[in-house]
C-alpha cells in the first residue's frame, strides 16, 4: 500500500537549526513505498476473521516479537493460538471439522425423536450438505438414481433339491416359489436373490444390486461352484435333501450340548428339557428354547448365557432379517 501526504497546509516559513527563519519556497511530499499493512490494519483484519491460529512470518525478529505481544493482549479473551516460528521450524495446527447437514424433502416432513436414526443420501453442493430420500434426489438436484438388476447363469448338473438343502444350512430363509410366478422350479433367498432351474446343466441367479444382495449372490455362487467340484462325490439323496426342520434341530441340539460340555464339563439333562450345568459346586439351569439362565452365582449365570448365545449364533443359519 502506498501512502501519499501532500503539503497543502505547509507553512510559508520554517525555522532553521540556527534559530533563523527562512521562506519556504518548495512543496514537501511524504511517500511510503512499503506494501505491508501496519498494526492497525493487521489487527482490524484479524478481528474480522477471528482465526483460531495466527502465524507470524517474514519479518524482523524484534518487530515480530512486539507484534506477537500486542496480538496476545488483543486476543486474550479468546482461545487464539499465536505463533512466531523461526525459519524451518515446524508448526502444528488443530481444526474442528464439524459439519452441519439439513434434511429436505420427505425426510423433513417429520421431526425425528432424540436418538432416532435418520437414513438418506448425503449430497454436497458447494459448501452445504443436505440429506434427502433417494426418491427426492432428482427433485432437489441434477442427479438421478437407477436400479441395477443382475442375472448370472452358472453351470450346474446336480440335483436342484440338493442345492436348496445346502443353502438352507447357510441361510435362515430359503423359500420355494410357485411355478406360475417363476415359470419353473425356483426358490428365493431372504427375499433378495432368486435361484432358477434353467436346464439339466444350468441354473440362473437374479437379484437387484445392493451391498447385501451382492454379498448373498457371491456366497451362493461360491456354494454352487463348490458343489460342482464335489460331484460325483456328493451322494446326497433327494430324501436327505428334504430333511425336516425337526431333524435339523435335533442335530443342532447335539452340537450345542457337545460344545457346552467342552466348556463347562458337567452338563446334564434336567426337567422340562433344561440343561443343568455344574461348575465348582455352583449350578446353573439353562432353558434351551428361550436362552434364559437361572443360577445363584451371577458369574456362572453370565458365563453360561454368553456361551450359549455365541454357540447358537455359530450353529444356526445366517439371519438377514435385520438388514
Amino acid at each position: 500500500m502506498h501512502v501519499l501526504y501532500l503539503g497543502i497546509n505547509d507553512p510559508k516559513e520554517v525555522t532553521l537549526m540556527n534559530g533563523l527563519t527562512a521562506p519556504l519556497n518548495m512543496q514537501v511530499h511524504y511517500i511510503s513505498f512499503s506494501a505491508h499493512a501496519d498494526f492497525a490494519q493487521t489487527s482490524t483484519f484479524l478481528k474480522e476473521l477471528m482465526p483460531p491460529n495466527i502465524i507470524l512470518v517474514h519479518g524482523e525478529a524484534n518487530e515480530m516479537g512486539r507484534l506477537k505481544q500486542k496480538l496476545i493482549t488483543q486476543f486474550a479473551d479468546r482461545n487464539t493460538k499465536i505463533i512466531s516460528p523461526k525459519n524451518c521450524q515446524s508448526v502444528e495446527m488443530y481444526f474442528n471439522s464439524e459439519k452441519m447437514a439439513k434434511t429436505i424433502g420427505r425426510l423433513a416432513e417429520k421431526t425425528p425423536e432424540v436418538g432416532e436414526t435418520v437414513s438418506g443420501l448425503l449430497v454436497k453442493k458447494a459448501f452445504t450438505y443436505q440429506i434427502m430420500a433417494p426418491d427426492d434426489l432428482h427433485v432437489f438436484s441434477q442427479l438421478s438414481t437407477a436400479n441395477i438388476s443382475q442375472r448370472i447363469t452358472i453351470a450346474y448338473s446336480g440335483a436342484f433339491g440338493v442345492l436348496k438343502h445346502r443353502l438352507k444350512q447357510m441361510f435362515e430363509s430359503v423359500e420355494s416359489l410357485p411355478d406360475e410366478e417363476s415359470e419353473g422350479p425356483a426358490f428365493r433367498v431372504h427375499e433378495r436373490l432368486t435361484v432358477k432351474y434353467e436346464s439339466e446343466k444350468h441354473i440362473s441367479l437374479h437379484w437387484r444390486s445392493d451391498p447385501i444382495s451382492d454379498m448373498v449372490s457371491d456366497s451362493v455362487v461360491a456354494l454352487v461352484l463348490n458343489i460342482s467340484r464335489e460331484i460325483p462325490k456328493v451322494v446326497v439323496e433327494s430324501e436327505e435333501a428334504t430333511k425336516t426342520e425337526e431333524e435339523n434341530n435335533k442335530k443342532a441340539e447335539k452340537v450345542i450340548h457337545a460344545l457346552l460340555v467342552s466348556l463347562f464339563g458337567d452338563v446334564k439333562f434336567g426337567e422340562n428339557g433344561k440343561l443343568v450345568i455344574s461348575v465348582d459346586g455352583n449350578v446353573a439351569h439353562l432353558d434351551k428354547q428361550s436362552g434364559n439362565v437361572e443360577s445363584e452365582n451371577e458369574g456362572l449365570k453370565e458365563r453360561v448365557r454368553v456361551a450359549f448365545q455365541r454357540i447358537q449364533n455359530a450353529v444356526k443359519p445366517i439371519p438377514l432379517s435385520m438388514s
